[in-house]
């Protein structure tokens, strides 16, 4: 039934990578089958690969005795030794060897089924073993055909999928096309080993720089963050322990040349890449590139900064519907408020009329609360008095006085706490 075995084994373990036990297993469990489809299933019957005749034997084993009541179990000693061992002897477990030829097509056919299934479990187990330490690489391959919208990608020795939420909007393949994607899970179903591929992923766009950049895979630079609105825009910070390292013109090289392959393979997606700093505000500067800065007022406990710009950089540093500081949002962590210095001058002056309105707190008192951050008179009713006495030329007969008469303000606006 089964021609050359030996080198059909051998072949197969080659070709599929496949353990060669592997394959003897699913023979010997095949051969098993197609005999108890023949013999039924009480007899006891055993299947080996004698690899050195390059045949999987069965052999049903017989309890010698004298008298056969049960001939499925039990062999009669005369016919033991005549037929299959001179030195039997009663009691003894004598294994007979079967032809496979006399299984019949239909147990033949069964077995055929049995392998074939084996071999996809053994190829689909190594298949998963194999990808699920490739979790978080890049992958290159092409495109297979399409299912619901997901594209399936042909890896080699397996398929790949990218969901329609994985891919990036308004890209298009044909068949047969060269894509390229990040591994971001691996699964492991029913039909075997689901890899999940992504080309919206922040770490398909890390794994693009370090294809391109020698640097960042020789360690020498560090991707610290990256933001994405993917197939439109993104930021990325880089850093570097070797001063004598310009991270960002690295990330860029000459003339462009390596930021614009990755551009090219994000057919389009537009870059920014900033210098990672320790910095809070410094860092929160360099991500709202390329918009410039005039001031910053940072509050350090609620991780958020009033950023004021030139009026004419104010649509910069937003962006087109507020992507380029949502961005920079996701990029450093900091919540961001973007202002022109027109805005912050009318905010200002309202503010310091607002402070003027508690009692004892005249315009250039205002302007000195106000410039410490305390811009409201929320602000003073809920100070901590020693904040305020920290400021230059206020006293503690005042700050009390302050915090009390704000509290008396804010209780009596419309929508304020009221005292019992």
């Amino acid at each position: 039934m089964f021609p050359e075995l030996k080198r059909l084994i051998e072949q197969m373990g080659k070709d599929r990578g496949i353990d060669k036990n592997v394959i003897i297993e699913a023979l010997e469990t095949a051969m098993l089958t197609a005999a108890r489809k023949k013999l039924g299933p009480h007899v006891d019957i055993e299947a080996h690969y004698n690899e050195d005749v390059g045949e999987i034997e069965v052999f049903q084993f017989k309890t010698v005795v004298e008298k056969v009541l049960d001939p499925e179990v039990q062999v009669s000693l005369g016919e033991a030794r005549q037929k299959h061992d001179e030195g039997a002897e009663r009691g003894d477990s004598l294994g007979i060897k079967i032809e496979t030829s006399t299984f019949g097509r239909i147990a033949v056919q069964t077995a055929k089924q049995i392998i074939i299934q084996k071999v996809k479990d053994a190829e689909r187990d190594n298949i998963y073993e194999e990808y699920k330490d490739r979790k978080f690489e890049l992958l290159s391959g092409f495109v297979q055909r399409f299912e619901g919208g997901s594209i399936i990608v042909n890896l080699g020795r397996t398929e790949g999928v990218i969901p329609t939420s994985e891919q990036i909007y308004r890209e298009v393949y044909k068949r047969g096309e060269r894509i390229r994607a990040f591994v971001c899970d691996v699964k492991k179903i029913s039909k075997g080993p689901q890899i999940i591929l992504s080309r919206t992923h922040p770490g398909f766009l890390k794994s693009l720089f370090e294809v391109e950049v020698p640097e960042i895979s020789e360690g020498l630079i560090e991707i610290v963050n990256v933001s994405r609105e993917p197939g439109k825009r993104a930021k990325i910070s880089v850093r570097t322990k070797d001063k004598d390292i310009d991270p960002v013109g690295a990330c860029v090289g000459m003339r462009g040349s390596r930021v614009q392959s990755v551009v090219q393979e994000l057919r389009g997606e537009k870059i920014d890449i900033v210098p990672y700093a320790t910095d809070a505000v410094t860092y929160v500067c360099s991500a709202l590139s390329p918009a410039k800065v005039n001031r910053v007022f940072m509050d350090d406990e609620n991780r958020s900064m009033d950023v004021i710009v030139p009026d004419d950089q104010l649509s910069l540093a937003i962006g087109k519907n507020g992507q380029n500081v949502r961005l920079a949002v996701k990029l450093t962590g900091w919540r961001i408020d973007v202002k022109s210095e027109s805005m912050a001058a009318i905010q200002e002056e309202e503010g310091h009329k607002s402070l003027m309105r508690i009692p004892g707190i005249e315009d250039a008192t205002a302007e000195r609360l106000f410039d410490e951050g305390f811009k409201s008179i929320a602000m003073i009713a809920s100070a901590d008095p020693d904040m305020l006495l920290s400021i230059q030329g206020i006293d503690e007969k005042s700050v009390a006085q302050w915090i009390e008469a704000a509290g008396r303000i804010i209780e009596q606006e419309p929508g304020g706490l009221k005292s019992d």
